[in-house]
């Protein structure tokens, strides 16, 4: 064993190409991610030089960061157990029951698609529109000149609507690897279908939901622009750390709060990834033996499709009034169509807006997508020391909320040790958005690259070794293009999440920059809802297209090219 190590690491070590990008993307790593988080780590217990837990105290002897903390908690509790319920249901419709239409499976499809394309906040907006103030239901139906939409009730709507789709694409796959003659044989035993779901389906599934539970809880707790926009008083974390720093100007408070918003995300995200993932790895193994022939009892199916309809043809409604709520000349009272909202942004600095959004999200997706691959690359087909702490560190963004991350750029590129310098120049510029942008993204397609690449069989690559390629030889002839798919995928994603992120950024911008997701918070907060609209329909249908071309593009790449044959030696041509 001892032997193979060291020929594996001598082999290693000959290739320089192999050895300067190990090197490259440890650098990256150590300095955009492990760097900014561990001079906020740093900062929050040192005071005057000395270390010092003082601003911890200071922080927790206000009243109204020991109330965000409870309310974040609270708000994570009751989204992953509503996201969880709502995901599942959706998941059990689609894999056990004949919803007897293709119309209602290709709706479920649309309400899974529409959180991709649509910046995080959409939903706030669509809740205050019906049920705001000045709202449709409570202006115009129910006459009411007062609402209880503001605060936790108008986030946990929000936020359970917009994260079950993602709960419902989780559990749907593990449903589907159920073995139904395990179900089966409990029904021949006599069992009631409502008996098997609980002593069978429910018990395998436990690990699973869990997961789906603790996802939807860390998205909850690191939510920014929905308890910004629709929470009104009701403080959490994010918004706490961010009103400190700019409204209050404590950057060592804020430091704090972020150090403990870190704490309780990245305790999760361990939890879920290192604990609750290996569960449910060893409880739904592999794939059915056979298919699962759908339910058709009409006291099962009707209730149960007749919900999933109803609560998709909601978010669809919600969505949808997003675009009329760009068309309306002034919402809650004059409802006359108009393209006024449309006509004022390109007047203020529209074109600027979307360009300069699109632009630095093109430019942050080949870097995400090609990084991403190139570490999926070494994880999975290479040997050397650090391994396991690249993989680690590449995920770990994806437990970072954004507003901790974009605290620990200023706290490490303004006034952290790296505060002149070529470093401290990035400060304030199109550049460092876009290493957040990187950042943020790396995560989701590393581990499409890993899936991707554990697929291949490593005989393959040796093929191309032995006739004399290197590394990068063999990474950009034979490896990429059978790992397109996933390449693709990760450059659309990038671009999507990128110029639909907020909380990463909002701290970081400056006006030399305008992006469309801060435009939209911007007016929101001021009450502009015609405004934010406008920005937020032109900014779905920019995803949307985006999706669009990906999925036209792994159609393309994915088909077979034809092999031409060659004539043979005396053959007419």
């Amino acid at each position: 064993m001892s032997q193979k190590s060291s020929l594996d690491r001598k082999k290693f070590l000959s290739d320089p190409i192999l050895v300067t990008a190990v090197a490259a993307i440890f650098v990256f790593l150590l300095l955009f991610i492990v760097y900014p988080l561990a001079i906020l780590l740093v900062e929050s217990i040192q005071v005057d030089g000395s270390i010092s837990f003082a601003t911890f105290r200071r922080i927790f002897d206000m009243k109204m960061f020991r109330t965000a903390i409870t309310n974040t908690l609270f708000l994570g509790l009751l989204s992953g157990i509503g996201a969880t319920l709502i995901g599942f249901l959706f998941a059990y419709v689609d894999a056990y029951v004949d919803v007897g239409s293709k119309f209602i499976k290709k709706l479920f499809d649309i309400v899974a698609l529409l959180p991709v394309v649509s910046p995080p906040f959409v939903l706030s907006l669509s809740a205050i529109l019906l049920f705001g103030r000045t709202g449709i239901i409570t202006r115009n139906v129910f006459h009411l000149n007062s609402t209880n939409l503001y605060g936790w009730r108008g986030i946990v709507l929000v936020q359970v609507l917009t994260f079950f789709p993602v709960c419902y694409l989780m559990l749907k796959g593990l449903l589907k690897n159920i073995d139904p003659s395990l179900e089966e044989a409990a029904r021949n035993m006599g069992a009631s279908r409502w008996k098997v779901f609980v002593t069978v389906t429910l018990p395998l599934m436990l690990p699973g939901l869990g997961n789906a539970f603790l996802v939807s809880f860390i998205e909850s707790v690191a939510d920014f622009a929905n308890p910004m926009i629709i929470g009104g008083n009701y403080d959490t974390l994010a918004t706490s750390i961010y009103l400190q720093l700019t409204g209050a100007y404590d950057k060592s408070g804020a430091t704090a709060m972020a150090v403990v918003l870190l704490v309780i995300s990245m305790g999760l995200f361990v939890l879920e990834k290192y604990w609750l993932e290996k569960k449910s790895v060893a409880t739904l193994t592999g794939k059915a033996s056979r298919g699962r022939t759908p339910m058709k009892d009409a006291s099962v199916r009707i209730p149960l499709t007749t919900l999933c309809v109803l609560i998709s043809i909601f978010v669809l409604v919600m969505y949808l009034l997003v675009v009329f709520g760009s068309l309306f000349k002034i919402w809650g009272r004059d409802y006359s169509l108009s393209l006024k909202w449309f006509k004022y942004i390109f007047k203020n600095k529209g074109y600027r807006v979307f360009t300069d959004s699109i632009m630095l999200s093109l430019i942050a997706s080949p870097i995400t997508a090609f990084l991403s691959m190139i570490i999926a690359y070494l994880v999975v087909k290479r040997k050397f020391i650090g391994k396991g702490f690249m993989e680690f560190v590449a995920m770990l963004a994806m437990a970072v909320p954004g507003t901790v991350l974009g605290v620990g750029f200023i706290r490490g590129y303004n006034s952290g040790v790296f505060h002149t310098g070529f470093l401290q120049s990035l400060y304030g510029t199109g550049t460092i958005l876009i290493i957040v942008f990187v950042v943020r993204s790396l995560p989701i397609g590393t581990r499409s690259g890993i899936a991707a690449l554990r697929q291949i069989d490593k005989s393959i690559e040796e093929a191309a070794y032995d006739i004399g390629a290197d590394s990068a030889k063999v990474f950009s002839t034979v490896t990429l293009p059978l790992i397109r798919e996933s390449f693709l995928s990760g450059l659309v994603t990038t671009f999507v999440r990128s110029i639909t992120a907020i909380s990463a950024i909002i701290l970081l911008v400056t006006p030399k920059y305008l992006l469309i997701t801060v435009r939209i918070n911007e007016h929101a907060e001021k009450g502009n809802y015609g405004i934010a609209c406008a920005y937020a329909t032109i900014l779905i249908l920019i995803t949307f297209a985006a999706i669009s071309l990906m999925n036209k593009g792994i159609e393309i790449a994915s088909r077979p090219r034809p092999i031409k044959d060659r004539p043979a030696k005396g053959d007419k041509k």
